[in-house]
């Protein structure tokens, strides 16, 4: 058997000196003491960590800080600051600060000087992330988990890149007003009530105007409320419209519908798959299990797949997912369809993990990164992001089920940081655990009449599921009513009760 030397040489060439450009650094900071504007336009464009040397770092920030105080940045006014500071002393002191004005170098190229000073401290972070990423590869002491490593990588990767200038991120009032525009004219182009992504549900998309990019919305509710059917549904309505919106030569970006990608957490691709099946084809999720079908339902569901085979509707039912890994995988999954997924569905929040050591530790805060991270991924990726949430306990202590914003699951940062807070309710579900004693022939008229009362509640409430918005940053809260077919596990919009004929 053939043997190789070990190559003593690191696996990965460091360079000796990282890249930077400490004069730039110099000529910059004297223009700002110089002159007020440039440090005022500079000041937002980097940050005390972009410097290379300490010591202008800190220089920086003091110059960042007094001017934000509306005082004027210049070598006397910082003397104070930089008395005590031992860098400084190794410089020559805060003499050195009036050194930096000396040349005026700066004055002409700052905003290239700047730039070159971020570029070469994002050269540095790469650096740091190659570095890391080496020594994490090679160090088999700890778990073996490549892939897990490879998202952290893409993650601190995207971060870098992420690291951007404000230059990308200001509008003008003319830009915003033209989104503002464009925005109006879709709605006008669907027929009113609906700006953004469709749920499916008239009634909803009246509500809330539809799903728009940079939202995040959650949708909780206690177990059995149905809350991953609606969000199927709303899933299954927006990738559907979508395809049927292309297929009629609307362009994908007049479409109300969108590419749609699934996190599910709790539940398996092919159960996603026959929750949608079950709804298309109207046979019962049951029977779809068990495999009890008719020769005729058979005939449905097989026709249901085939026109559902080029549906744009992406299930990722991986367990365990962290929330940076989550943004990892949504990236990759953007970069593979051309930037055209516009809704993210999540269930469930509370099944994600945070990206802390100790994350565990502190249920709370770990609940409030994943709810941050849930609203950056949706502005960074510029996506709607739909996430599921269960509700505490303390709901079914009390006489009035409905829930509220109080109820939420480790709720601090969750309403903080969503957009639109949905519940989703049904009436029936605890009317049916309530059933009073049934009337026995010997009963007296109280039980009999309690009885009565309750079949009639319960009649009436019957299908009914109700979508309370308790939270919505851009419009107004109330509530939506629902039809709600159980056994397809089917959402759709309320009419009201049906009237009853007269005969002729």
């Amino acid at each position: 058997m053939a043997t190789f030397p070990i190559d003593p040489a690191p696996l990965v060439a460091v360079p000796k000196s990282l890249p930077q450009n400490v004069e730039a650094e110099a000529a910059l900071l004297g223009a700002m003491m110089i002159d007020e504007r440039i440090a005022d336009d500079i000041g937002d464009r980097l940050s005390e960590d972009h410097f290379f040397e300490p010591v202008h770092g800190r220089i920086f920030a003091a110059i960042k800080r007094i001017r934000k105080e509306n005082m004027k940045a210049n070598p006397l006014t910082l003397r104070p600051l930089f008395v005590e500071d031992l860098g400084m002393r190794a410089l020559g002191g805060p003499a050195y600060l009036a050194q930096l004005t000396g040349s005026g170098a700066g004055l002409i190229g700052a905003r290239d000087f700047a730039k070159q000073i971020y570029d070469l401290a994002m050269l540095r972070t790469l650096v740091a992330v190659g570095r890391d990423l080496v020594e994490r590869a090679t160090d088999t002491s700890v778990e073996i988990n490549p892939r897990k490593q490879v998202e952290e990588a893409e993650e601190a990767l995207f971060k870098v890149a992420a690291d951007n200038t404000t230059d990308s991120t200001v509008k003008s009032f003319g830009q915003a007003a033209t989104l503002a525009i464009g925005m109006a004219e879709r709605a006008q182009n669907a027929g009113g009530n609906l700006s953004g992504i469709t749920t499916g549900l008239d009634s909803v998309n009246a509500k809330t105007g539809g799903m728009h990019k940079s939202d995040l919305m959650i949708l909780a509710g206690r177990p059995g409320m149905g809350k991953t059917s609606l969000a199927t549904n709303i899933a299954f309505n927006a990738a559907q419209r979508y395809m049927r919106d292309l297929e009629d030569g609307i362009a994908a970006d007049r479409s109300v519908g969108t590419k749609v990608a699934f996190f599910s957490l709790e539940m398996s691709a092919d159960q996603l798959a026959t929750r949608i099946l079950a709804e298309q084809s109207r046979i019962s999720s049951e029977k779809l299990r068990m495999g009890n079908l008719t020769k005729a339902e058979m005939q449905r569901l097989v026709q249901a797949s085939i026109e559902l085979q080029n549906l744009p509707l992406y299930i990722d039912d991986t367990a365990g997912l962290s929330i940076s890994a989550l943004h990892t995988r949504m990236r990759r999954l953007q970069r593979k369809h051309d930037n055209q997924i516009g809704l993210v569905v999540v269930d469930y929040l509370q099944l994600l993990s945070g990206s802390g050591a100790r994350a565990s530790d502190n249920r709370v805060q770990e609940i409030s990164e994943i709810s941050r991270g849930l609203k950056t991924m949706a502005k960074d990726l510029g996506v709607s992001v739909l996430a599921l949430s269960q509700l505490s306990r303390a709901v079914e202590s009390r006489e009035d089920k409905k829930p509220m914003l109080s109820d939420l699951r480790e709720s601090g940062s969750i309403e903080q940081d969503a957009d639109i807070v949905m519940f989703v309710y049904r009436e029936d579900y605890y009317l049916a655990m309530q059933e009073p004693t049934k009337p026995m022939a010997d009963s007296n008229a109280a039980v009999s009449q309690k009885h009565a009362e309750w079949t009639t509640r319960i009649q009436e409430a019957a299908g009914l599921s109700e979508l309370i918005i308790a939270k919505q940053r851009h419009g107004a809260t109330g509530s939506v009513k629902m039809l709600f077919e159980s056994e397809f596990t089917r959402f759709s919009d309320y009419a009201g009760p049906a009237t009853p004929t007269t005969p002729d």
